[in-house]
């Protein structure tokens, strides 16, 4: 699997939370229609400019659940025991406002998602997992 960030991906341990969006071969593209791709992506960049690290990726090779999104704690997130998130078939645009808002107050370990959140949350394969931690 390719994995290439398209921005430059995180330190470890970073201060902010970092939202990866797949923007691969099925994500991001016209296979998922109806759905502004670019917009999804730079709304996410314009509401979380100040609070976390918005970063595009290649494939996360989970391309069933597309749109793909994973939201990563920051390094408090983490020490509270926050782990990565990962939010599949996110195509509608509400999906991605409380995304926003979710990790605007502080993403996995600092803040509850909401529940709607529940819908889109999958678990991809441990292989997956470890690529993204790279």
């Amino acid at each position: 699997m390719s994995r290439r960030t398209l921005d430059a991906a995180p330190a470890r341990g970073t201060s902010r939370p970092t939202v990866s969006v797949c923007r691969g071969c099925c994500c991001g593209t016209p296979k998922i229609p109806d759905v502004d791709h670019a917009g999804q992506l730079s709304g996410l960049r314009r509401a979380l400019d100040t609070v976390a690290t918005v970063r595009a990726v290649e494939c996360l090779d989970a391309c069933e659940q597309a749109n793909v999104i994973v939201v990563q704690p920051s390094a408090r997130g983490r020490g509270a025991g926050g782990r990565p998130v990962w939010l599949g078939l996110v195509n509608d645009p509400d999906a991605v406002r409380d995304i926003a808002a979710w990790v605007e107050a502080g993403g996995p370990g600092l803040a509850d998602p909401p529940e709607i959140l529940d819908l889109y949350t999958f678990r991809p394969s441990r292989r997956v997992q470890r690529e993204l931690d790279r």
